[in-house]
């Protein structure tokens, strides 16, 4: 069995809880800004000791509520300052947060309410809370409903006017490292949502090794970010904990149709996305060239860029040639994306799913780099990460300081470490079952080379296993065609099928770029891109150089393209834009068994 285990490089601290980070912050620079919040069109500075006033009189407020230590409250709102005041207010006053996507169904709402235990709930929008009206009726333990957008936070700060300060400190020392921090559901991409108990030791001492291991991204002078994934996933809500104990001033921006301008006006040295972002980021940015009658300088650009960083990465020398084109290529075209993603970003933390390395030397030779990392809402986010100093691009890097894995004989990706969460709430059978002898079974796949480097190779629930016997890992084929600028995402079928299929949807932002830099009308529908003979050669070429990382077997040999998309809203993405497999199974049933039907009546071979 293939083991490698990092020991903690901070020891540990069993008394301390998530508030202690922030109280330790404002200890050593009172008035550093901890925060950014837009303001007349840029930015007003919120330091670490006016953050924790605001966070002590909204937990005085909550107090005043009637909220009990240990009582759990919903919270159903974007990516903004609000939600952390929120968050640490709740650690103030020793309640547990249950946060709520803010895309949810009243469904969703009403199961992650209930299944908790919540007994209040604090919305952001008319929307948010449309949409737990349809469901209220059958709560009955949720007491009381704030609004934000009809002045929530002031109101209960006001409410809480006249508790007393010892009050807010005798309650926030009430929970240790072992006692829950916040409920979390998983994002529900394989059955119903179930309950992640992280503890405030998961929190606290997985943010003291990351900042160790991560020094030169978030303790550098002047640390700074702006998050746009939602804090409502774990991913965001560790970064922005880590990021109150590493001193990094962090704003938000909910809207990504703004996140270029906020970008440009915040200017960020790191930022944390998902690979999705970057592959718009490149697509965006050819076809712009491409509309400008500079298609070929970009593509010339880019695989320079991506053969420097190679060459680089290899420690091999850089010809002169190509130390030439690369000065020109960084004037033309490199220097313009890096100042459209604010100048600053020296390094990007990347999660959720495979980068590609493609990308990831692209964004290298620009001066970005690119950190893959690995986790789950079980590990609270990261058990791996690369770093500025140990990284390998196409990896997800080596554990980090204080987590071990291992692989299982089948390939299955273990955990155990600070990072774990201790259970699922109210479900002991799946808690049994996502243990082996202490480590946590992940369900994802991997291997590791000699330095202990992971590289992730699929799911173990999601491997295909072909009439013919043959194993086929989808992420191999689907990743490399979802990097096309006009797909919006692909699953690929062939269970038990003669051959490998696949569903693919059409990018609805990117197509009309390219259908007017194809000479077709940009306001095409997806249903006629779907058929157009043009469209479907696009995404038959990206099919092609997927099939070429892979065996015969393996190769996608039909496609459809499907008049729709598949989103949040409709069900077949999760808030992390991961995709709902067997809800996308179910829902294209029809569409899948027509690739199997077309292909048995046309290739019947006689026997004789």
């Amino acid at each position: 069995m293939v083991q490698f285990e990092v020991p903690a490089i901070v020891k540990a601290a069993p008394e301390d809880n998530i508030t202690d980070l922030l109280e330790q912050r404002v200890q050593k620079t009172p008035n550093l800004a901890l925060f950014s919040v837009p303001e007349r069109g840029g930015w007003r500075d919120i330091t670490a000791s006016e953050f924790r006033t605001q966070v002590v009189a909204l937990a005085k407020g909550f107090v005043a509520a009637g909220i009990q230590p240990g009582e759990k409250v919903g919270f159903l709102a974007r990516t903004t300052y609000e939600w952390t005041l929120v968050d640490f207010a709740l650690f103030y006053a020793g309640a547990v947060m249950v946060p709520i996507y803010e895309t949810s169904s009243p469904s969703q709402i009403q199961w992650i309410l209930e299944d908790s235990g919540a007994i209040s709930l604090l919305v952001e929008s008319p929307e948010h809370f449309t949409r737990f009206d349809e469901v209220r009726g059958d709560l009955p333990l949720i007491r009381d409903v704030w609004q934000m957008h009809l002045g929530a936070i002031a109101q209960l700060t006001a409410q809480g006017s006249e508790v007393a300060d010892d009050e807010i400190e005798r309650r926030r020392n009430i929970a240790n490292g072992a006692d829950i921090a916040t409920l979390i559901y998983t994002s529900g991409s394989t059955g119903r949502p179930k309950g992640c108990v992280l503890t405030h030791s998961n929190f606290v001492e997985l943010s003291r090794n990351a900042a160790k291991s991560l020094d030169d991204v978030v303790s550098i002078q002047g640390a700074s970010t702006v998050l746009f994934i939602t804090t409502a996933h774990v991913f965001a809500r560790f970064i922005s904990i880590l990021d109150i104990h590493a001193g990094v001033r962090t704003g938000h921006q909910p809207d990504t149709k703004q996140l270029l301008p906020a970008l440009g006006s915040f200017k960020p040295t790191f930022l944390l996305a998902v690979p999705r972002v970057f592959e718009k980021v490149y697509n965006s940015a050819e076809q712009k060239a491409e509309g400008e009658g500079k298609g070929k300088i970009f593509r010339a650009a880019a695989a320079v860029a991506i053969e420097h960083s190679r060459l680089l990465e290899e420690g091999a020398k850089i010809p002169l040639g190509m130390r030439i084109k690369f000065a020109l290529f960084d004037k033309l075209v490199y220097a313009k994306l890096r100042a459209a993603m604010g100048g600053n970003v020296q390094y990007a933390i990347s999660g959720s799913a495979p980068l590609g390395a493609r990308l990831g030397h692209f964004f290298h030779s620009l001066g970005i780099t690119i950190l893959e990392g690995y986790g789950l809402t079980e590990t609270t986010a990261p058990a791996t990460v690369n770093t500025a100093h140990k990284a390998k691009i196409g990896t997800v890097g080596p554990a980090l300081p204080g987590v071990g894995l291992r692989l299982a004989d089948d390939g299955e990706i273990e955990v155990r470490g600070v990072n774990v969460f201790k259970e699922y709430w109210n479900n002991p059978e799946a808690t049994e079952a996502a243990f082996d002898d202490g480590w946590f079974r992940t369900g994802d796949l991997g291997s590791f080379d000699d330095d202990g480097f992971l590289t992730i190779t699929g799911r173990k629930k999601e491997i295909i296993v072909t009439a013919g016997g043959k194993n086929v890992s989808p992420a191999a084929l689907e990743d490399p065609i979802r990097a096309n600028p006009i797909v919006g995402q692909v699953v690929v079928v062939g269970d038990q099928k003669p051959f490998i299929g696949a569903l693919v949807t059409l990018d609805p932002e990117m197509l009309p770029a390219w259908l007017a830099n194809n000479g077709l009308p940009a306001d095409m529908s997806l249903a006629d891109a779907a058929t157009n003979d043009a469209v479907r050669a696009e995404v038959q070429r990206a099919i092609d150089t997927a099939n070429t990382r892979v065996s015969r077997a393996e190769s996608i040999r039909k496609f459809t393209i499907l008049p729709t998309e598949w989103t949040e809203a409709s069900g077949h993405l999760t808030p992390k834009l991961s995709i709902k497999r067997n809800v996308i199974l179910k829902d294209f049933a029809p569409q899948v068994a027509e690739i199997y039907n077309e292909t048995t009546a046309t290739t019947t071979v006689p026997l004789g």
